[in-house]
């Protein structure tokens, strides 16, 4: 089943230590090469790692997949878009839409999404930024 993925997502850790953020003493989180939280670009990155990207906007904080089908259920599909909405590392700076399809009579129909996906991804994706920005800070002391 396509939720598949929300759960086997599995992140990614990389040890890239490319993410181009520094510490401010309020605790927000700016980015200096990028338009947006480099924590959350990263992490949703590394979120969206086994899924095919069809493009990529760091200046926008856009992450756009291409279809994705779970080899176990071949007649569903999966698209996933991120936006980063901004340059703090908060749960409401991050949105997530999943779209999901199913092939009937060899046309693809779209199809309701399974209800928490899209919230499951978004955990993901800030547990995993989380992650980074502890281990930059870390790296800092």
């Amino acid at each position: 089943m396509i939720v598949l993925s929300v759960m086997s997502f599995g992140l990614a850790a990389c040890g890239d230590k490319s993410v181009n953020a520094k510490r401010v003493d309020n605790q927000e989180d700016v980015t200096s090469a990028i338009g947006v939280n480099g924590f959350l670009w990263r992490a949703s990155l590394d979120t969206m790692a086994e899924l095919p990207i069809l493009q990529v906007d760091s200046a926008g904080g856009v992450i756009l997949t291409d279809w994705f089908v779970n080899p176990d259920a071949p007649t569903e599909r999966l698209r996933v878009s991120i936006f980063i909405l901004d340059r703090t590392l908060r749960a409401d700076a991050l949105r997530v839409n999943v779209v999901r399809q199913e092939l009937t009579d060899g046309i693809w129909v779209n199809a309701t999404v399974r209800a928490g996906t899209q919230l499951k991804i978004e955990d993901a994706v800030l547990a995993r930024a989380r992650e980074l920005r502890i281990s930059a800070i870390e790296e800092d002391e």
